[in-house]
C-alpha cells in the first residue's frame, strides 16, 4: 500500500461486520465500504481527517453492509451510492467487472465475484483486496441464501487466488483468527482455497 492511500478498518455491530474508510493522503477523496451499525466512528474517522466523501460502496446488498447508506448519504449529500449493476437496491452508479472507481490518484477495480449473492464484489486497489463476504481470513462465504451458489463462489475464489501472494484482504466480517490476511496466506491455509474440483467444492459448501 502506497503512502498515499490509507484504509480504516472498523468492527461495527453485533454481527461481527467489517466497515471501511479508504481515503488518498493528497486529495482527501474517501469511499465509505459497507456502512452498517456504528456510524458515529466512521464520522469521527472523517472530521479528523477533514475527508470529502465521494462514494458510498456495496460489495454486496445483504441488510448488515447497507444498513448505513442512506443515513451516510443524509449526511455527506455529495456522496454517490455505488453497486454492482445486479442489486435492486437504489444506488447513483452501478458497477461492473473492471469498472474503475477513482479517489484522487488512487483507483480502485472492481471485480465482479458472485457465489455469496449475485451481485457480490470484491475491490481491488493497489496491493489491497476488499472482499466482502466472498473470502474472509479462513473460510469464506455462504451459498444458501438467495442468489447464491457454490459454483459461482468457487470459480471467484480461483480468481482471487491468481492475484499477487502479497494483497491484503481485508474481509466483510470478523470470522478469521485474525482482523486481515494475505492471498498467499489464504491459498495455503485457507480450506475454501485449496486445490480442489469444483465437485469436491460443492461438497464441502454442503
Amino acid at each position: 500500500m502506497s503512502q498515499d492511500m490509507i484504509v480504516k478498518q472498523l468492527r461495527v455491530g453485533g454481527m461481527a461486520n467489517f466497515t471501511y474508510v479508504v481515503w488518498d493522503e493528497n486529495s482527501k477523496k474517501a469511499a465509505v465500504i459497507d456502512p452498517s451499525w456504528e456510524l458515529e466512528k466512521v464520522i469521527d474517522i472523517i472530521k479528523k481527517n477533514n475527508l470529502s466523501v465521494e462514494y458510498i460502496i456495496n460489495t454486496h446488498t445483504h441488510f448488515d453492509h447497507v444498513l448505513g447508506n442512506e443515513q451516510l448519504k443524509a449526511i455527506y449529500r455529495e456522496a454517490k451510492i455505488v453497486m454492482h449493476k445486479n442489486a435492486k437496491l437504489s444506488k447513483d452508479i452501478e458497477v461492473d467487472d473492471n469498472s474503475t472507481i477513482e479517489l484522487g490518484s488512487v483507483k480502485i477495480r472492481v471485480m465482479h465475484t458472485p457465489g455469496h449473492s449475485k451481485d457480490s464484489i470484491c475491490l481491488h486497489a493497489e496491493n489491497v483486496l476488499f472482499t466482502g463476504d466472498t473470502l474472509f481470513v479462513g473460510t469464506c462465504g455462504r451459498v444458501d441464501l438467495e442468489g447464491g451458489s457454490a459454483e459461482e463462489l468457487y470459480h471467484s475464489l480461483k480468481r482471487l487466488s491468481m492475484l499477487d501472494g502479497e494483497t491484503i484482504v481485508y474481509p466483510g466480517h470478523d470470522y478469521g483468527s485474525e482482523r486481515y490476511s494475505t492471498i498467499r496466506s489464504e491459498r495455503e491455509n485457507n480450506p475454501a482455497m485449496l486445490p480442489k474440483s469444483l465437485e469436491e467444492f460443492i461438497e464441502m459448501m454442503g
